[in-house]
């Protein structure tokens, strides 16, 4: 898409008796646009999706490999799909609870670390563990069955924007007309650029090695991490039986190598680095997954709904905002941006249209006040711990012991991970 027109007169050309009208279009196809989707579907609102793959059916994973791309799921999260009664329908035999998390120094040291624990916590798990598109494939299936929720394969190829909603031009020369228009088309969102809303951007000159593995010992429901002197972090996430899927950030030339690791290589990678504790917590580590790399970089959008005066689009999920995966806050943090939205817009007063500039505003308001603060939060977590001076490392790792020491500032903590959102 490479254009769009805000402030179009209702009666111009492109408005055409060929044009249908909806109440809201969600463009994209990722789990936050499906989600987002057919919540606004079970409001009552009339909903069409549209994304270039929607055509495909996500297959449900199934079989002892697991996915590639595999997030962790806070419990506002699962209260979201809850909410979308999503969550009861998935495989739950391919999801893993996380009740504890373990957070450790570049040093080496017992004392520097952080452990996290559901139990003193008072809560049940700090997280789920689960595979894309076992997310996917079942909102799939349950969006076959929302009769106010089309889909549509296709691309936008020209937005356009007036008081009175959005008409998005379609390459296969349809039109659609919608009151609201939600913006879930990815880090490089085309809606977003079209709009003339900026970006904050910092590359973080980092590659995430992702991949899966099966262990010897029992992960004991907990998720490790790893600070490595130099700037690199191993995360390794707990999954059903025997088995982690690990995360590690680390320099684009070294994701290379990674990737070009064989079995024994990886073997004697894993045994060299953080005084080999991975192998002392997961015993003998076998590939379960082909590597793969992604770069990393921070995105956060200065404004989250466009265009300025008569605002009829609303960003949500990665088109909002990016950010680095120590925290694995990523797709939590978009669903929080759909629960918002599905609640502003449930509770709206009843003479107030889906894209009245008075709900929007409110939207942006409550996102990016919880936005900007996990984002300032992880950035300067990822910073500090790039830093690579000896004082530097000293006060970091000195750090990690002195708040594990403290039960109110991990309750804090958790508090900030589990997030918290409300649909009564």
């Amino acid at each position: 898409m490479s254009e769009v027109y805000a402030n179009s007169p209702p009666n111009s050309p492109t408005h055409s008796a060929k044009t249908r009208s909806v109440d809201v279009v969600v463009v994209g196809g990722g789990i936050a646009g499906k989600a987002c989707a057919l919540g606004l579907a079970q409001l009552g609102l009339k909903t069409i999706e549209i994304a270039p793959d929607l055509g495909q059916a996500t297959p449900s994973p199934q079989g002892h490999q697991w996915g590639q791309r595999i997030y962790a799921f806070s419990p506002s999260s699962q209260k979201l799909l809850a909410h979308l009664q999503i969550w009861d329908a998935l495989d739950h035999s391919r999801m893993q609870s996380v009740r504890d998390m373990r957070i450790y120094g570049d040093r080496g040291e017992k004392d520097d670390q952080l452990h996290l624990s559901a139990f003193e916590a008072g809560t049940p798990q700090l997280a789920w563990i689960g595979e894309s598109n076992l997310i996917e494939h079942t909102l799939d299936q349950a969006s076959r069955f929302q009769n106010k929720l089309e889909r549509i394969s296709d691309a936008i190829e020209r937005l356009e924007v007036d008081a009175d909603g959005g008409t998005l031009h379609l390459k296969n020369g349809e039109a659609i007309r919608a009151q609201l228009i939600i913006a879930a088309d990815g880090a490089n969102s085309p809606i977003r650029a079209s709009l003339g809303i900026t970006t904050s951007e910092e590359s973080y000159s980092q590659s995430a090695v992702v991949a899966n593995w099966n262990c010897t010992y029992p992960h004991l429901e907990t998720a490790f991490q790893w600070f490595l002197p130099g700037g690199d972090i191993v995360a390794m996430l707990p999954l059903p039986g025997k088995q982690v899927s690990m995360v590690w950030s680390t320099s684009p030339e070294h994701a290379i190598d990674l990737l070009n690791l064989d079995q024994i290589q990886w073997q004697e990678r894993f045994s060299s680095i953080a005084n080999g504790a991975i192998g002392k917590q997961l015993g003998e580590l076998t590939l379960n997954s082909t590597p793969a790399a992604h770069p990393l970089r921070k995105i956060q959008a200065k404004r989250f709904i466009g265009p300025e005066v008569t605002p009829k689009v609303i960003l949500i999920g990665d088109a909002a905002h990016v950010m680095h995966p120590l925290a694995g806050q990523g797709l939590n943090l978009g669903l929080r941006d759909v629960a918002v939205l599905l609640n502003i817009l449930g509770k709206r007063e009843s003479f107030r249209s889906p894209s009245d500039a008075v709900l929007l505003r409110r939207y942006e308001r409550q996102r990016q006040g919880d936005t900007s603060a996990l984002l300032w939060v992880t950035d300067k977590l990822k910073k500090l711990f790039s830093a690579s001076s000896n004082t530097e490392r000293q006060l970091r790792n000195w750090g990690l012991g002195l708040v594990n020491k403290s039960h109110f500032i991990k309750q804090r903590l958790i508090e900030r991970a589990l997030g918290d959102i409300d649909f009564d």
